[in-house]
């Protein structure tokens, strides 16, 4: 059995249906195989070349016996190139099959969910329902601006007037302040002071006599009681 028969699966029976993720495994599996006969290829014409350098003109039968060899060498790499580019296309052609079979199967499952959640709704219930929910809406916005709009005292009263009230009344304190603000009266005065202050009793006072003086006084005493 060849390798190509054992890659895309020879063994099987060919009823045996083949998804596309078996072919693109089995065409990588191609692929590494071929990548593989490339490599060793390639050093086998490199071994070539240096054998016919090797030889040259010394042994010129030999050279040219290598360089056939390596030209065989070539024309396989050239095949095999050929060949994974082939193989490369149909792998990614199926990559690309594959993904766009799963896409479609999920939207189509996606597709039968939508249909069954669509089932029970009807497009004309839908509309009346959004215009129940748009009255009610509004309903509920006349409620609240009711609710919150003051009612009672206060409604018939005119700003302008208040206002001028608080005017006056705010001058009626402005006046109480300015008069309970007098000039002092005369109790809060200083008293005028009734006697001369103690520096000017002590200006005007007679010196003190000084203890000759009145040793003095006493030797005149003596003298006049002498004389009589």
């Amino acid at each position: 059995m060849s390798w190509i028969s054992k890659a895309f699966g020879g063994g099987k029976k060919k009823d045996d249906p083949v998804t596309p993720q078996d072919a693109i495994q089995r065409l990588r599996e191609t692929e590494e195989m071929l990548t593989k006969k490339s490599d060793f290829l390639e050093n086998k014409v490199q071994q070539e070349i240096s054998l016919a350098k090797k030889h040259g003109t010394k042994n010129k039968r030999a050279a040219i016996a290598a360089l056939k060899r390596k030209k065989r060498y070539e024309k396989q790499l050239q095949q095999i190139d050929g060949t994974l580019s082939t193989i490369e296309f149909q792998r990614e052609a199926l990559e690309n099959a594959n993904t766009n079979t799963e896409v479609l199967k999920i939207m189509g499952v996606a597709a039968k969910a939508l249909k069954s959640a669509h089932q029970n709704m009807d497009v004309d219930q839908v509309h009346d329902l959004m215009d129940e929910v748009a009255e009610q809406q509004e309903i509920a916005n006349e409620i609240s601006e009711a609710i919150s709009h003051p009612v009672g005292f206060g409604n018939d009263v005119d700003e302008a007037e208040l206002e001028a009230e608080l005017e006056e009344l705010e001058q009626e304190e402005l006046d109480k302040q300015l008069l309970d603000v007098t000039p002092a009266t005369k109790d809060s005065l200083p008293a005028v002071p009734t006697s001369e202050p103690a520096a000017a009793s002590r200006a005007r006072a007679p010196a003190r006599p000084t203890k000759v003086a009145d040793h003095e006084d006493d030797d005149m005493k003596e003298l006049a009681q002498w004389a009589s």
